[in-house]
């Protein structure tokens, strides 16, 4: 839908700045945890795209990921309803003493498959809302990472503006995976600032609540940078709150057809 003022959004968290622009603005999922309310426009593909590594040490155990081609195409369906597809490659290297292991885990994580509904816009107090929805489907796996059981998520998200600079958003929701029937409670919640028309900011936290083993809390900050208005890099660093996660690095590549 075209719009005389359209919103310049920071793709990632929902920031959004008032425009002058014809083509609908592109509003993308990454770089980080948090998803935006609001699907990719009828008729348009968007790709969202990247690399990333993470590493985590304890009891002399070192154990390091690399993703080398962690991709999300999304399709707008609808004037309100977009079609998910995710695909990641990565390898999984070990280390004892900082001796490296000869077992290396490497391949295709499960084939994401979902969808994502934008239920209502934002108006004084009460925030834009979305609703998102995946499968993780074991069968599309590679032997190192096909889990037993097939994984779920959902989510709502919301957004809000808080200045012409500035917004928030937030995730809640609950997923299901990894080869464990347990129920873990998400959440996300970040702040984007515009430093440019070009250039953005935020800053994040996020983390999911099993019922029955021990939460997980993260953090995580980055930039984007535009350059066109269907084109943007991103960069990421984070770490983990609690144990987990010592060093989180991503950079990545979003664009949308037609421009």
């Amino acid at each position: 839908m075209k719009k005389t003022f359209t919103i310049l959004t920071l793709l990632f968290t929902g920031f959004q700045v008032l425009a002058q622009e014809e083509t609908p603005v592109m509003i993308t999922d990454r770089p980080d945890a948090t998803e935006s309310p609001t699907p990719v426009p009828k008729g348009f593909l968007q790709l969202e795209t990247g690399a990333y590594y993470n590493s985590f040490e304890e009891n002399t155990i070192k154990t390091e990921t690399v993703g080398y081609n962690t991709s999300l195409f999304r399709y707008g369906l609808l004037d309100n309803f977009e079609l998910r597809l995710g695909v990641n490659f990565e390898e999984t290297r070990f280390s004892i003493n900082d001796v490296e292991s000869d077992d290396v885990a490497s391949g295709f994580s499960p084939l994401l498959f979902g969808f994502k509904i934008a239920v209502l816009e934002e108006k004084g107090w009460v925030p834009e809302i979305g609703i998102l929805g995946h499968l993780y489907l074991p069968f599309t796996a590679g032997e190192d990472y096909k889990p037993e059981t097939t994984g779920a998520d959902f989510r709502f998200s919301f957004a809000h503006i808080l200045s012409e600079k500035s917004s928030i958003g937030y995730n809640l929701g609950a997923q299901w995976g990894n080869d464990s029937r347990e129920l873990a409670y998400v959440y996300t919640l970040s702040y984007g600032y515009s430093v440019s028309k070009k250039i953005g900011v935020y800053a994040e936290v996020y983390g999911d609540l099993p019922e029955n083993s021990q939460a997980n809390h993260f953090w995580d900050a980055g930039l984007t940078y535009s350059i066109k208005p269907n084109i943007q890099l991103d960069a990421t660093i984070g770490k983990s709150i609690t144990e987990g996660q010592d060093l989180l690095l991503s950079t990545g590549v979003s664009v949308r057809l037609p421009n």
